[in-house]
């Protein structure tokens, strides 16, 4: 058994235990990505239609393969005693066996069907990893989505403070109604963010559910849990590590194969003979008077035969042929859109990774520096600003440096997100998506 092998069923079986835990207690408990990944390609039904697919294309290369292998068949046709000459063959019982000897078109029909396995084999590593992906991606969303339900929670309090701060400056006749009107729209602002985010956390709860069959409400993430991404905005070999690992691509074309291999059987199945071979043992019956018609009846009869099939004109066959060209060039082309539409999606990602890488960065120095900010304003509360000129520190600059400190968190928290959903993307496009989510966190 692999590592690989090993991992995945490592996590079967750590998944199956959660699922088993929280099943039975109903409570929330916290659930890693890998585990998760793990349920979701156990449970998926995209990935168990792949797996009867690599059944079905396994038992199509048996049924290619086994044609020469000689089938037995029994049977008995016994009847009433005949009256006159005896009609047909009124055996107790027989024995037959038949087999293809040659045939110029199977050895084609055989590569075709192990074509056809391939392709199915990869499909359902394309099926494993787009479940990987969506269940990927539905994780690192809802664990954004909980960071930013925390930050909220912290900018609402600040909110709300700052609305009874400007109530009583109003009150004082510090300020205006117009600012006691501001404080309460950003507190306003603040409760549609949250309901926003909070649907959204349903709905990837909702997605994951289905995907590892656990309840929506059992699902608290890990940040932990999640392996870092690799960087690929430098890379310049993803177009042919794509092209090269690619399951879906390389399942596109196994297919394109395995239909040229099968348009080449039926092209030779015209103006080529076949050999076949057959052998029957029959044990007659002797109260049908057959030995009062036959001068030399017996009860044990045998016999065999090769037979030759030399097909000199067949329409059918010829169109079948010409069907099976058109449908293997089809599948060819099908093959090169595939590639086309996933190197090109490639490169789209990859050049904009840098832009989003940028933005990212933009985010965090905002971020950063509304933090400072906000310790600047707490320390500027506490001593003072040093300088008679400057104006005083309030407690409603606080509040709006609090304010603006967890807004610019959040949208930092965006900016890294829309940063690893490109990344998790391109492990799909280039395969490696789920030795990613199945990684070992150090």
């Amino acid at each position: 058994m692999t590592e690989v092998h090993v991992k995945r069923w490592l996590a079967y079986w750590l998944g199956m235990i959660v699922a088993a835990l929280l099943a039975t207690s109903g409570v929330a408990a916290q659930i890693s990505l890998s585990s998760a990944v793990g349920l979701a390609l156990q449970n998926s039904t995209q990935v168990k239609a792949a797996a009867a697919d690599v059944q079905r294309a396994t038992a199509g290369v048996a049924e290619a393969k086994d044609v020469y292998i000689p089938n037995l068949v029994t049977g008995a046709s016994p009847g009433p005693p005949s009256i006159g000459f005896p009609l047909g063959q009124p055996s107790v019982f027989n024995l037959q066996t038949q087999s293809l000897v040659y045939s110029f078109a199977q050895p084609d029909y055989i590569r075709a069907a192990r074509a056809a396995l391939k392709s199915a084999q990869l499909s359902l590593k394309d099926s494993r990893d787009q479940v990987t992906l969506d269940c990927s991606l539905a994780y690192v969303q809802l664990d954004t989505d909980t960071r930013q339900l925390a930050s909220l929670d912290i900018e609402k309090q600040a909110a709300e403070k700052l609305v009874s701060i400007e109530r009583e400056r109003l009150y004082a006749g510090v300020d205006s109604r117009m600012d006691l009107t501001k404080a309460e729209i950003t507190s306003a602002q603040v409760d549609i963010r949250q309901l926003h985010i909070e649907d959204d956390a349903g709905d990837q709860r909702q997605k994951l559910a289905h995907l590892t069959g656990l309840p929506p409400a059992s699902f608290i993430t890990d940040s932990k849990s999640i392996p870092p991404t690799p960087d690929f905005t430098d890379d310049d070999t993803l177009t042919d590590q794509s092209i090269a690992s690619n399951a879906g691509i390389q399942a596109a074309y196994a297919n394109a194969k395995s239909k040229l291999e099968l348009s080449f059987g039926d092209e030779k199945q015209n103006y080529r003979p076949q050999f076949g071979f057959g052998a029957e043992y029959s044990r007659f019956a002797s109260f049908n008077n057959y030995d009062e018609y036959y001068l030399h009846f017996s009860n044990n009869n045998f016999g065999a035969a090769v037979q030759i099939t030399i097909p000199l004109f067949d329409a059918t066959h010829r169109a079948k042929a010409r069907e099976s060209a058109a449908v293997a060039q089809r599948a060819q082309i099908e093959a090169d859109q595939a590639k086309n539409q996933t190197t090109e999606q490639v490169e789209s990602l990859r050049h904009s990774l840098k832009e989003l890488r940028a933005q990212q960065n933009l985010a965090q120095l905002q971020n950063q520096l509304a933090q400072e900010q906000l310790e600047t304003v707490l320390t500027e509360l506490k001593n003072g600003t040093g300088s008679l000129n400057a104006a005083p520190v309030t407690p409603k600059d606080e509040q709006l440096a609090r304010i603006q400190a967890q807004e610019r968190y959040q949208d930092a928290l965006n900016a890294g997100l829309s940063v690893i959903r490109t990344q998790l993307s391109l492990l799909r496009s280039v395969g490696a998506i789920e030795s990613w989510a199945q990684s070992p966190i150090k």
